[in-house]
């Protein structure tokens, strides 16, 4: 095995709904920043199977990954069948800008996930930076039904020990609303102001910064509603509003 690979174990798994799993591995990484990904692989018919997954840990903690099986895939089947004590090939180069150092000041941060897209948003709020930077931090995560809402008892204790710091907005797009989570799809609740509104935080290009990760759907309609309102995409010379990381 060369050396930018090394082989870790799964010592946790979270089990949130059929299809939903973190899985927290032994080890360390090198440095990196919240937001960055590696690649996971097996080996399958001797050969090396590989796929890049977002990190949801904080830099300096064991690996953490939220993972969405994919039934027709070749690689998330398999490792939703490890069990803890398995073996997995983790390779030590850790990749990709979507950081919130590369994200300007702003006083409000928007988040907007969905399903796995969550990931490197968990990773940055285990991360003083956001904290240190953004006077309010708004949290939307877009999924089906309510079960799929992973991480919430986190989000809801950040959420509480920040005050209105933090304010944690679930979409659901096939349940009814549920407690205080909104009902359809983001693009629309954005659209038509229920996500301003529950969140008592205007989205202004004077006051705004936002960092999208999920489907693409959602990605191209968010960037497409935000851009009609004077936001713009950032570029790695010319600096915006909209920071995206795209996982399909």
């Amino acid at each position: 095995m060369d050396d930018d690979w090394g082989t870790a174990r799964v010592v946790r798994r979270v089990e949130w709904a059929d299809g939903l799993v973190t899985l927290g591995l032994d080890g360390e990484l090198p440095p990196f920043a919240a937001g960055q990904y590696v690649n996971l692989a097996l080996f399958v018919d001797d050969k090396r199977l590989k796929r890049s997954y977002s990190l949801a840990s904080a830099p300096g903690e064991p690996p953490e990954f939220f993972l969405r099986r994919v039934d027709d895939g070749s690689l998330t089947p398999r490792l939703f069948a490890l069990p803890v004590g398995g073996e997995l090939l983790i390779e030590r180069k850790p990749r990709g800008l979507f950081t919130l150092g590369h994200v300007p000041d702003a006083e409000a941060l928007w988040l907007f996930a969905t399903g796995t897209g969550l990931g490197p948003f968990v990773g940055m709020l285990r991360t003083v930076e956001p904290w240190a930077r953004f006077a309010r931090i708004v949290v939307v995560h877009g999924v089906r039904v309510a079960r799929d809402l992973a991480y919430r008892d986190e989000l809801r204790a950040l959420s509480k020990r920040n005050g209105d710091r933090l304010t944690w907005i679930p979409v659901l797009s096939r349940d009814p609303s549920v407690g205080d989570a909104l009902h359809g799809r983001i693009p629309a609740a954005l659209t038509d102001g229920r996500l301003e509104t529950s969140a008592g935080v205007p989205i202004d290009p004077a006051s705004t910064q936002v960092m999208l990760c999920g489907s693409p759907a959602m990605l191209d309609d968010v960037e497409r509603a935000l851009e009609g309102r004077g936001l713009t995409k950032s570029r790695p010379k010319r600096p915006g509003h909209i920071h995206v990381e795209r996982y399909w």
